[in-house]
């Protein structure tokens, strides 16, 4: 096991950061902006976790999903023309038909969605809605990744698409079932009044 007890290297003063191989690139590289953002939705999952007590199920999926998200971090921080001789940490196709299992899982006992459904409902829905997003940001960070480095893994970017879907899917199982969802109302604003 590696020890990471030193925190601070002084090495990124300089607005550079390593890479697992290749050369240090400038904290602002698209690369960079990607992993950093896989970084954000593992955190916006973890404070969701706070959130899933009595939803085991939900609780062992992001769990998880986090473990995934420390793998694609490390895919996107070693680039294929780059990288070393040895086995290398890659997001597989294994990983994202996992995601679809759970997808189809969990969607199968929701409502119907009859309406666009707004960021909301309970506190472990309104926090997966939080990581949906980020990881849509990450996707969009990801498409430009691939079109500027095109060796960057197709997988990587199948993940973080699957991901977001499964992410609002297990929003609408923590708004019960999707009954609790908060559903747009188009032009629902006009005209209305504040409460009191």
């Amino acid at each position: 096991m590696v020890k990471l007890n030193k925190i601070y290297t002084r090495t990124g003063d300089d607005g550079t950061t390593g890479l697992v191989s290749g050369p240090r690139r400038p904290k602002s590289d698209l690369r960079v902006e990607a992993f950093g953002t896989v970084d954000e939705v593992n955190a916006f999952i973890g404070a969701a976790r706070l959130h899933t007590k009595g939803m085991p199920r939900i609780d062992w999926v992001l769990a998880r999903v986090q473990n995934d998200l420390f793998d694609l971090g490390g895919d996107l921080a070693n680039p294929p023309q780059t990288a070393g001789d040895g086995p290398q940490l890659r997001i597989t196709a294994t990983q994202v038909s996992w995601i679809e299992a759970q997808i189809d899982s969990f969607n199968a006992d929701l409502e119907p969605l009859t309406s666009f459904v707004l960021p909301g409902g309970t506190a472990l829905a309104a926090g997966l809605h939080l990581a949906r997003v980020v990881a849509r940001r990450a996707e969009r960070l990801v498409v430009s990744l691939r079109a500027a480095e095109p060796e960057t893994g197709e997988p990587a970017l199948s993940y973080l698409n699957r991901l977001s879907d499964l992410l609002f899917v297990l929003a609408r199982s923590a708004n019960h079932n999707g009954a609790g969802d908060v559903l747009w109302k188009p032009g629902a604003n006009t005209g209305e009044k504040a409460p009191g």
